[in-house]
């Protein structure tokens, strides 16, 4: 397979209040959100044109600056008109989108309150994350490493710091033939994967855990008024390692990851149902429809 960079592309990217020529969105290597991990994304899919619950997507990438103790200079309304502006210029109406803030060059220390804040948006064709294939189901590997404390690190922010440990363990992962990898949290309960939440079904309901240290993500609030609207129970709990054996299905929601049903964790095999295929069905359907009728039906 041919890689190309993703700094050796055609098209254009939002940076800082104007568009600039892909080649040329470089910063320099001095710049503390490269040591320090000051940064914060998101990650955001367009289809048809419209991106999906941008404004979602917006307010917590100004949330998660926030939590890291910067304030993007930009308001939500001009971050929206961003994104649109971005898709547009680059002729895409489905694709990735990828909004970044982090501190500049000013200082490099611990210490950065002089920081400039700055914002770039870039977007790209993005097939399904897990190939054509992701509804037989993937496979995943446990993780070495833990989602940690709320005390340890800012979990409630889409942090780009946060991602060191995903790819760590999603690399061991792939290196023994899985597809991902399960991360359990600081306290052994089941969390995410390394880059998506996760659904598992016992007799008829979706057991999710609480997201008291990982992302509340977007897709995962999607996929539970997705639920309820088809009168799925819904059961939001701490959820035990020791209990993976017990569920008949299992499957992933994201951003990147949309809806994928998983046949295995670990030793443990698990057959991709009615359930799973029902609101993978649904969440295609929904994501074709306009932001106001997203609104209601997320409401």
């Amino acid at each position: 397979m041919t890689l190309v960079p993703f700094d050796d592309r055609d098209g254009t990217i939002w940076w800082d209040g104007a568009l600039v020529p892909w080649r040329d969105a470089k910063l320099h290597v001095l710049s503390h959100g490269l040591h320090y991990a000051s940064a914060v994304f998101e990650g955001e899919r367009a289809y048809n044109g419209n991106i999906f619950r941008l404004r979602d997507h917006t307010n917590r990438l100004i949330n998660s600056g926030r939590i890291l103790g910067f304030e993007i200079p930009f308001s939500a309304d001009q971050i929206d008109a961003a994104c649109k502006q971005t898709l547009a210029a680059n002729g895409l109406t489905d694709a990735y989108v990828r909004p970044i803030a982090w501190r500049g060059t000013e200082q490099l220390a611990v210490s950065a309150q002089l920081t400039k804040i700055h914002l770039a948006i870039a977007v790209w064709p993005w097939p399904s994350y897990f190939g054509a294939e992701r509804m037989k189901g993937i496979r995943l590997g446990m993780a070495e490493w833990q989602r940690p404390s709320p005390k340890t690190a800012p979990t409630a922010s889409k942090a780009a710091g946060l991602y060191m440990i995903g790819t760590m363990s999603k690399h061991k992962a792939e290196a023994e033939g899985f597809d991902d990898a399960l991360m359990l949290d600081y306290r052994g309960q089941v969390a995410e994967s390394t880059g998506a939440n996760i659904f598992l079904v016992r007799d008829g309901a979706l057991h999710t855990p609480t997201p008291d240290c990982f992302l509340d993500g977007i897709t995962r609030r999607t996929v539970m008024s997705l639920a309820k609207h088809r009168q799925m129970p819904v059961v939001e709990r701490p959820i035990m390692a020791e209990e993976l054996s017990s569920f008949s299905e299992v499957f992933l929601a994201g951003t990147a990851a949309e809806v994928t049903p998983v046949r295995q964790i670990g030793a443990f095999s698990y057959t991709p149902g009615q359930i799973s295929h029902t609101l993978a069905r649904d969440y295609e359907v929904l994501v074709q429809k306009s932001p106001a009728e997203v609104a209601i039906i997320v409401a």
